[in-house]
């Protein structure tokens, strides 16, 4: 395979998966973000190595372009993000506790957990899903190839239907700018102009 045929598979396979997705999956999970917000509620989400990245991302995406202007904002908190209560967790207890540990202290029944895992696997994830179940809070994995135990435990689940971990971790990045957009345009007008977020305000 020469170096052009490798990249044009590759966006063959992203595009390929993209055909595939449920739709009807985010429109719910659009649904259940908004409930949290119009209730006060938290959203956790978080996941590990490039599922970390992009739960980090969505959080901020929420905290900044999606919230800015709004008088009623998502509470959202990325549980990978805070480096010494992460370490702290995994070096004094388990790593498979490392995030289970932090819903004990802010979970309640009302908050919307998201969990990522590209394979649906990670057993850190997947005790979490657990747990916040077991609280009474609504969960939602995030997750790639077959889904694996996140996606059998969550309330519903945004999958990616393929085999590839890079993919994966492509396409949940795209769902959720999508969820991002729609969201926006619900809270302040369909007409409203996706520039209007940064004109004047860019500094990169």
């Amino acid at each position: 395979m020469n170096i052009s045929n490798h990249f044009e598979n590759y966006f063959k396979g992203v595009s390929e998966t993209l055909q595939k997705l449920d739709i009807q999956s985010i429109e719910s999970v659009v649904d259940d973000l908004l409930s949290c917000r119009e209730k006060g509620a938290f959203i956790y989400i978080f996941g590990n190595g490039g599922s970390a990245a992009n739960a980090s991302h969505i959080a901020g995406d929420f905290l900044k372009g999606i919230s800015y202007g709004l008088e009623k904002r998502f509470k959202i908190i990325c549980l990978n993000d805070n480096i010494a209560g992460t370490t702290a967790i995994t070096n004094d207890l388990s790593y498979d506790e490392v995030f289970v540990e932090q819903l004990k202290t802010f979970l309640s029944p009302n908050d919307l957990v998201i969990g990522i895992s590209g394979s649906g696997n990670s057993e850190n994830v997947v005790r979490a899903l657990e747990y916040a179940k077991s609280r009474h809070a609504k969960t939602i994995a995030m997750c790639g190839f077959k889904g694996g135990r996140a996606k059998e435990i969550a309330d519903s689940a945004l999958l990616v239907p393929v085999n590839d971990m890079e993919i994966t971790e492509d396409i949940h990045i795209i769902i959720f700018h999508a969820i991002k957009q729609k969201i926006i345009r619900k809270l302040k007008g369909e007409n409203y102009s996706m520039g209007s977020n940064y004109d004047n305000r860019v500094k990169d």
